[in-house]
């Protein structure tokens, strides 16, 4: 069987303007809450898309530690190919997959960084292994082998033989306030349902979109 003879039915209640939460963060809260009671596989893990100096999209997954009214937060290496692009260009756009659930999350708006104490928190809760890796990697610099990376680790190891790491200079924490936020579930005949909240003045604006 081909890539493009692959078939999957879409069975599901599907997805009225009535279900939807005031606001499109108490409606994702909810959609990740299914997700999680589904077991779904990284229910957190959304595909983060930016834009380089040459006007060209890049994306990659990270995993999303933290909502608010605000929006939603992510960590990363400041200094990463990702953190230079959001210096450059304070905007991205996020997908969440719960395909287990025939569901989509599309989010887009200005991305901008957290206080240092934030940062700081939540270093301080990631395993021993996890911090010094996060002083041994340089992201998205050049290795010439892997034996490099595994010296800086011991150099690491060396340098914070306890169990207090603190959080490097590189490390920081981003929020994704989102502008536009889309609601995609699957149905049956390629019939999905599209529902669309867009920032209206103070509020939220509602559109149903075509599949």
């Amino acid at each position: 069987m081909g890539i493009a003879d692959l078939r999957h039915e879409y069975e599901t209640a599907g997805l009225d303007r009535d279900d939807l939460a005031p606001g499109p963060l108490g409606q994702w809260r909810r959609w990740y809450d299914d997700a999680v009671a589904a077991g779904c596989t990284e229910p957190n893990a959304m595909t983060l898309a930016t834009v380089d100096a040459a006007g060209r999209p890049d994306a990659r997954y990270v995993l999303v530690r933290g909502v608010d009214d605000r929006g939603l937060w992510f960590f990363t290496n400041t200094e990463s190919a990702k953190g230079a692009q959001l210096a450059a260009r304070a905007v991205g756009a996020v997908v969440f997959g719960w395909l287990e659930l025939h569901r989509q999350v599309r989010l887009r708006g200005a991305v901008g960084p957290l206080p240092r104490p934030e940062v700081e928190a939540y270093f301080a809760s990631r395993p021993r292994s996890s911090r010094l890796a996060s002083w041994a990697s340089r992201q998205s610099t050049e290795l010439p082998h892997r034996a490099a990376l595994l010296d800086a680790l011991a150099v690491a190891d060396a340098r914070f033989p306890g169990d207090d790491v603190p959080a490097p200079p590189w490390a920081g924490c981003y929020r994704i306030e989102p502008d536009e936020v889309e609601f995609w579930q699957g149905r049956a005949g390629r019939l999905h349902d599209r529902l669309r909240y867009r920032r209206d003045g103070g509020g939220w604006r509602v559109a149903r979109l075509s599949p």
